[in-house]
């Protein structure tokens, strides 16, 4: 592969942390049973990335037991993300020509440092959720920490003054991740560590979430998909969730749960969650906030929460988490196209940055998930693609092979490898430009999201209205990648469920903004162009959806396989670097 400049091969497992090009990027020590899987030479595009840095993750197969939490220069980092980045988020645009009122994504990508600003536009950085001056108090639930990163994103005057409470999993006194956590905790008397317990062995807490309060007395809640690490932050996809601002109840508050995706019924399952921390513990993990929250306005929220806690629990309970609040979510939300003769099948498109080890068979992806991803038992005729990136793309990425520590799959054992076989066929690329993948339609223009190059680490569930993808029925925002330790075993003969991590996610619709409202994908920023903007949309109004990945996706080609951490990988990547699992 051509790079830049000619550079010696070296191995990224063997410069480990202390490299310039991968900070706290070697690979995970739990990743620890090696793979070789065939992998035959790709014909790869010449066109190398902008810069690179480091990343590295969980595998949600194995639980880490030895992450590298190595502090970085988060000085630095500041000041390249600022200079390409210039927040100018879309307001609401009441008319345009075509009598449409066009709304603003509500889903944000971040902002990516390597990428250049027309591809940056309406982005986020975690300065921009954090660097308000009059916020008092973050609750910050995370997988992964570097507790001065986060102070760092705080307005300087007042960051030693903001009372941080960080939630983590690492709930065992001897973990090296706690006593981690814990040494750059004592440097800073505004921060407090709470342990979120994890009763399953391969369990982890995944949920990525923030809770702010502010002096004025109003409180805001933040979901996204970065850890809160700065390589996260830098050149990996994540996209970010925001609550309106919430502010203090006026008078009592109406009785009853609310209907699915209104801010009454998402203040139940928000504190819902919320509690689980502490059900059947003698210590309250989260202190006294749910009971503040419960003081709230959340009317203003438009959205549904899907969140998984750890433990077994009745699929048919008044609380549902995993697939099964996943089921009962959807199977409330107005569907277009169904797969009936004369209409065009919808497709369901699941994109993460992880697949855990699923069985031998299909029989949970089909009857349990994808089940959950229809409804429940719907009926209607679903296409589903799922999209992993390949070492090709891991290569061209603008960290090179150093992302792909993020990023896990495995196809060691026999029961893998038959995995392997069943999810090929439904199997997309990320860039969707890999010279090996499936050559697609040179009628169909490619629309350009702009991250092609920038690793993912977002995990998106969509259900298109057809598979010309004009349409969006519905889309998923969330922590939780492909795997039952995120969604949940299948029920059992009792009807129990079986969960092993806390996962956080919010799922949103057209109708939820406005009656008749069509959600139609956007590129390249948060508001589709009123130039894009057809009568025939539908009606009067267009939720617009910021999309990550490129459209129409490309599919495998017949000897492509994906990303796998756990092997060695010779091919240099741009930067003349080569992969060896260690």
């Amino acid at each position: 592969m051509d790079s830049p400049t000619q550079k010696p091969k070296r191995s990224l497992a063997q410069e480990g942390a202390s490299s310039g090009d991968s900070p706290g990027g070697a690979t995970p020590l739990s990743l620890s049973h090696p793979i070789s899987p065939p992998l035959k030479k790709r014909r790869i595009s010449k066109q190398p990335p902008a810069a690179a840095v480091a990343a590295a993750e969980e595998d949600e197969d194995i639980p880490e037991t030895n992450l590298n939490l190595a502090q970085t220069n988060t000085q630095e980092t500041e000041a390249k993300t600022q200079q390409n980045h210039k927040p100018n988020l879309p307001k609401q645009k009441p008319t345009n020509p075509s009598q449409h009122q066009i709304l603003p994504s509500p889903f944000h990508l971040t902002t990516i440092q390597d990428l250049p600003p027309n591809l940056n536009t309406d982005t986020l950085t975690l300065r921009d959720l954090l660097g308000d001056p009059l916020i008092s108090e973050c609750w910050e639930f995370n997988y992964l920490h570097d507790i001065d990163f986060l102070l760092s994103a705080f307005d300087s005057d007042v960051r030693h003054l903001v009372q941080v409470h960080v939630v983590h999993g690492f709930w065992k006194n001897e973990d090296p991740n706690r006593l981690e956590l814990e040494r750059q905790a004592a440097r800073h008397k505004n921060v407090v560590l709470h342990a979120a317990y994890l009763p399953e062995m391969f369990g982890t807490h995944h949920t990525k979430m923030m809770v702010l309060m502010r002096h004025d007395g109003t409180a805001q809640v933040v979901i996204h998909t970065a850890n809160m690490i700065v390589r996260d932050w830098r050149n990996m996809t994540q996209a970010v969730w925001r609550s309106p601002v919430l502010r203090p109840l006026e008078g009592k508050e109406a009785e009853g749960k609310g209907e699915i995706g209104s801010g009454a019924r998402f203040k139940v399952d928000f504190l819902n969650y919320l509690r689980a921390y502490d059900a059947g513990r003698r210590f309250k993990t989260l202190g006294d906030l749910v009971g503040r929250l419960e003081g709230y306005d959340f009317s203003p929220v438009r959205g549904a929460l899907v969140g998984s806690v750890p433990g077994r629990h009745h699929a048919d309970a008044p609380a549902q988490w995993g697939w099964a609040a996943l089921r009962e979510v959807i199977a409330g939300i107005p569907v277009r196209g169904t797969g009936a003769k004369g209409k065009s099948k919808s497709e369901i498109v699941v994109q993460v940055s992880s697949i855990a080890t699923l069985g031998p068979t299909d029989k949970w992806l089909k009857e349990t998930l994808f089940s959950a991803l229809r409804g429940g038992g719907k009926g209607d005729a679903v296409d589903f693609k799922v999209v992993f990136p390949t070492p090709d793309e891991i290569r061209r990425s603008l960290d090179g092979y150093a992302s792909g520590g993020s990023i896990h799959t495995k196809t060691q054992s026999a029961q893998q490898k038959k995995q392997l076989e069943y999810l090929r066929p439904v199997f997309c690329h990320w860039g969707n430009d890999c010279a090996e993948g499936k050559e697609l339609d040179g009628d169909v223009p490619v629309k350009e999201a702009g991250r092609k190059r920038a690793a993912p680490h977002i995990k998106t569930y969509i259900r298109y209205g057809n598979k010309s993808e004009k349409t969006i029925d519905w889309a998923l925002l969330t922590s939780a990648n492909l795997s039952k330790q995120a969604w949940g075993e299948a029920r059992s003969s009792t009807g129990e469920v079986r969960i092993a991590s806390y996962e956080l996610g919010v799922l949103v619709w057209p109708e939820l903004y406005a009656k008749d409202a069509v959600m139609s994908a956007s590129f390249l920023q948060d508001a589709v162009p009123e130039e894009d903007v057809k009568e025939s949309s539908g009606g009067p109004s267009i939720v617009s959806l910021r999309m990550p990945y490129n459209l129409p996706l490309q599919p495998y080609g017949s000897k492509e396989v994906p990303w796998v951490a756990t092997a060695d990988h010779t091919e240099p990547d741009w930067k003349g670097q080569i992969w060896r699992h260690r």
